[in-house]
């Protein structure tokens, strides 16, 4: 063999034992399976792509804001804030999880999943003009884990270092290679601008007027009263595939309100122009007014795809009262869902009984093969009817009367060591029993009072203690509160956020979404292994895995579902006929040239 062959073969043995390159791709899956739109797609196909521009679209806001800083632990930050922020990608609407480029034009991921680099658009810039470059992804990532809210350090846990390789290129190396939804995770990330945040104090929660580089910038503040979101004209994406039928507002405006039943009643007077009701009663009996007989204001149910996930009453295990499982399951029994749906909600709602609602990661029956290898290895560590019963919530017979479910959580109660003297509920240590209700909501007050009756039946103390929104979410973040009603949103993906929700780590974070204080080795586990699911079934039998033990663990007193989004707005205002699986899609909509608004900038005495 000539030397000249013999270099060129043993170049290309070197070549070829070397572990295959990624190649950089237009989009991101969880599964590496083949996105739905390729490199070259025009636009989504759940947008009108000549829709409309112009005109101001007015939303209400629940309790008011003291804070333009979405990403910090203090202060209320203003709804929609973070329309102003670009991030590296952006997930499309009718896909599972699926990220296509934003600031990022083009991501490489490692063939074993322990790095990923994303190559920024050369013309991407904040609205001051000014380059948004791999100096601003680097500031970003590392202000948010040092000063950011704590949900950042424990979202971002398993990224070692990032490092900007060039001007238009940032490498995230990864701690374990196990973690397949890390690199769509750091595809969310905003890109905040270094030189802006230079000479100011990142941790300060104010109302000075921030640089972003979205197609929208704050426009005008009113503190605790509205603020106003402007379209940018020159914004340097508007003309990418994936914003194309995007963003058709010239503005966007949020008047607060302090009283949901006040806002309705703005709606229906044509102060603002849409609102996604949550009320069942409201949706059945409230929208009896002429202008949505005769069309002006249009009701409309849409699908929702998504995974529910769990609404209840979550009890806050930090308090020596809610340590035993007993205590918990007896308190969910005295919860009257079926005479609450019947008088209440008009029967709009179905009882949710998984943390994984409406999707196929919800448990349901007994476990199957593949599940039981999952949670044999925790048996002794977990409850025993994870193995051998199929959780349920009681039924009753809707009449009021639930005096079989009162028996069993009183016998439940005296096996805890509680008991009844002089009329009145002692827990084991003979102390009174009396629980706090925190609540911001002025509607939910009609659904605690029947639980409230139910409760005092067995002489247990119930007080529902309504605050404004600050001193609430002050509360929340001490942990300052016996129960609460919260929601567990879940994706069509779930992952990294399972440990915000769930983990010991994010137990004591102010910051997390572990309200319950949950500690538990058995679930961190499960967790763990959820993050690490290397295939979309084993995500599957992973979450429902997890689910079993959540259920039988009762935390919370599960609430109430619908599979629709219940959407009230004015005829003025358009949107595609083809609405995204996974969302409202409300900037996908528009205001109508043609048709003139019910009010026009219609002012409100409500936040004054």
């Amino acid at each position: 063999m000539k030397p000249t062959h013999r270099l060129a073969c043993s170049l290309l043995f070197a070549c070829l034992s070397l572990p295959a390159l990624a190649a950089p791709q237009h989009a991101l899956t969880l599964y590496d399976e083949p996105p739905k739109y390729p490199a070259d797609f025009k636009h989504f196909d759940y947008v009108n792509p000549d829709a409309p521009k112009g005109g101001t679209f007015r939303q209400s806001s629940f309790g008011g804001f003291d804070s333009l800083n979405p990403f910090i632990n203090k202060g209320v930050s203003a709804d929609n804030v973070s329309i102003i922020y670009d991030t590296l990608m952006r997930q499309s609407q009718d896909e599972p999880f699926t990220e296509y480029g934003l600031v990022a034009g083009k991501i490489e991921k490692a063939p074993d999943n322990s790095w990923v680099r994303f190559y920024l658009r050369p013309e991407a810039r904040f609205h001051d003009g000014h380059p948004m470059r791999a100096e601003d992804v680097v500031f970003t990532f590392n202000t948010l884990i040092k000063d950011g809210a704590p949900l950042y350090r424990q979202y971002y846990n398993d990224v070692a270092e990032v490092v900007a390789e060039d001007p238009l290129k940032v490498l995230f190396k990864f701690k374990h290679t196990n973690n397949r939804e890390l690199p769509l995770i750091l595809g969310q990330l905003p890109v905040l601008p270094k030189h802006w945040y230079e000479n100011r104090e990142f941790t300060r929660g104010n109302l000075e007027l921030p640089l972003g580089s979205g197609p929208y910038k704050v426009a005008d503040v009113k503190a605790g009263r509205s603020i106003r979101y402007e379209r940018v004209k020159d914004y340097w994406a508007k003309d990418l595939p994936i914003n194309r039928g995007f963003y058709n507002f010239d503005a966007m405006t949020f008047d607060v309100y302090r009283d949901n039943n006040v806002a309705l009643e703005a709606l229906k007077a044509g102060a603002f122009d849409y609102e996604l009701e949550m009320s069942a009663k409201n949706w059945a009996t409230a929208y009896d007014v002429p202008a949505v007989r005769d069309g002006r204001l249009i009701k409309e149910e849409l699908p929702n795809g998504n995974p529910v996930g769990m609404q209840g009453f979550v009890f806050n295990l930090r308090k020596p009262v809610f340590q035993d499982v007993r205590v918990r399951k007896a308190l969910s029994l005295l919860f009257d869902f079926e005479w609450t749906n019947k008088q209440l909600f008009n029967g709009a709602y179905i009882r949710t009984d998984s943390y994984f609602e409406n999707s196929e990661m919800a448990a349901s029956g007994l476990p199957s093969p593949a599940e039981l290898k999952i949670l044999e290895p925790l048996r002794g560590k977990v409850p025993d009817q994870v193995f051998s019963e199929a959780f349920a919530n009681p039924v009753s017979d809707g009449s009021g009367m639930i005096r079989e479910q009162q028996r069993q959580a009183y016998k439940l109660l005296q096996e805890a060591g509680w008991k009844i003297v002089d009329d009145k509920m002692v827990d084991k240590d003979g102390k009174p029993v009396n629980l706090e209700f925190l609540l911001a909501q002025t509607q939910f007050e009609r659904v605690l009072l029947p639980y409230k009756r139910n409760l005092a039946d067995l002489g247990i103390g119930f007080e529902i203690r309504r605050v404004d929104v600050s001193q609430y979410i002050n509360r929340l973040r001490s942990r300052d509160f016996d129960m609460i009603v919260s929601g567990y949103p879940q994706s069509n993906s779930p992952g990294n956020e399972q440990r915000e929700f769930w983990s010991s780590t994010a137990a004591d974070n102010p910051g997390s979404r572990n309200f319950m204080g949950l500690r538990d080795p058995a679930i961190d586990q499960l967790v763990e292994a959820l993050i690490n699911a290397d295939s979309r079934q084993s995500l599957i039998e992973h979450c429902r895995a997890l689910d079993r033990v959540m259920q039988w663990g009762y935390y919370v007193v599960p609430n109430w579902h619908i599979k629709t989004n219940r959407v009230a707005y004015w005829n003025h205002i358009g949107h595609p006929k083809v609405s995204p699986k996974y969302d409202v899609g409300i900037d996908t909509w528009w205001v109508k040239p043609n048709v003139t608004p019910a009010v026009s900038e219609a002012p409100t005495d409500e936040g004054n």
